[in-house]
């Protein structure tokens, strides 16, 4: 049986949102069980439309939900204990929960997650991993927001973090992983990204085939299976497909419906265009998994609505479900045991910063 928290009051719509989408995931799985933490008042008249998700969840009042433009540090301050979010991050510290669920204010769950969770022993910092539909069918982007700015060493971590999600999500065993840069040559790009490079390339890792680098277009192509990169780069490639993913829907719609030969042309190529939408849908690959914490986090998209939220729900069912820590824990100590000398050269460099 997996546990997932819930915190209902996240994201632009709360429990409006949230209710439906874990309802629609209780009608899909049948060997889940939901912690819902959230203001009662809001919570209840909702949960009772909804009789079987009732029937498989366990509902805490909370008198606090974490604003969506509340600062990280008032989030952690300003009665923490309380909130929505503090409780059900906790849930899984506490081993009550297999894995947590957000659509509130990323800033403020990954400061939360970080200060209950904690890093790993060996991860300096954690990475929001994202799944990004391409050509070849899906891959994952990391990091897409939670660490501005990463050198040699932090890149390693992510590209060991992401091939283990890309294992345990995907079933690829040895998945393809390619640094982001400004291009393919290894005499181009930020000395941190060349390093790493150098360094993943000696490394010569069982967990992942190192690519080389990878510039922007790759991602539509599916270049390689994990995509790596620090939080402002990576962040502003997924802000970037969303709105471009949109764009070209919105210009489809508008030109199918413009004349009456147009909507003739589409009902004949419906199914093409039925497959197109699927594939864009923004809703499907929602969610975005905390790596590299001593727990599973998945963040929603604050604006999404019930099916979207779904599918981050089972984002997390699935990392839970097919062992995700453990993956990343025996990849991570696997690294270290054959590759001292990198560990040795990441001291040093903590000890220059010193």
């Amino acid at each position: 049986m997996i546990r997932i928290s819930i915190d209902v009051m996240g994201g632009d719509h709360g429990p409006s949102v949230v209710i439906p989408g874990l309802a629609k995931v209780a009608e899909r799985r049948t060997d889940v069980r939901f912690l819902l933490y959230g203001k009662s008042e809001e919570v209840r008249p909702i949960l009772e439309k909804h009789p079987k998700l009732a029937a498989i969840s366990e509902f805490v009042h909370c008198d606090i939900a974490v604003r969506m433009d509340d600062k990280p540090s008032q989030a952690l301050r300003h009665g923490r204990w309380k909130s929505s979010m503090w409780k059900a991050v906790e849930a899984v510290k506490a081993g009550q929960a297999d894995c947590c669920i957000s659509a509130g204010n990323t800033g403020a769950l990954m400061a939360m997650s970080k200060f209950c969770l904690r890093t790993m022993v060996t991860i300096d910092r954690p990475a929001i991993a994202s799944i990004w539909p391409t050509m070849r069918g899906e891959s994952i982007v990391l990091d897409v927001g939670a660490t501005i700015g990463a050198d040699a060493h932090q890149l390693i971590d992510f590209a060991i973090l992401g091939a283990a999600m890309s294992r345990a999500l995907f079933g690829i065993n040895r998945p393809t992983v390619g640094l982001l840069n400004v291009g393919v040559e290894e005499i181009k790009g930020q000395e941190e990204v060349k390093e790493a490079g150098q360094l993943l390339r000696e490394a010569e890792l069982m967990s992942m085939s190192y690519h080389g680098f990878v510039e922007g277009d790759d991602f539509g192509k599916g270049t390689v299976d994990v995509f790596v990169t620090e939080g402002f780069a990576g962040n502003i490639a997924l802000k970037t497909a969303e709105g471009t993913a949109r764009f070209i829907g919105s210009l489809l719609r508008e030109a199918m419906g413009r004349t009456t030969m147009a909507k003739i042309g589409y009902m004949f190529a419906k199914r093409a265009f039925d497959r197109l939408r699927e594939k864009m849908d923004v809703r499907k690959s929602n969610g975005g998994v905390f790596l590299g914490l001593n727990g599973i986090v998945v963040k929603s998209h604050g604006g999404t609505d019930d099916e979207g939220f779904a599918a981050a729900v089972e984002l997390g069912y699935d990392m839970v479900r097919n062992g995700l820590l453990d993956r990343i824990e025996a990849d991570l100590d696997l690294f270290h045991a054959r590759h001292p000398k990198t560990m040795a050269a990441r001291a040093a460099a903590e000890d220059d910063k010193e």
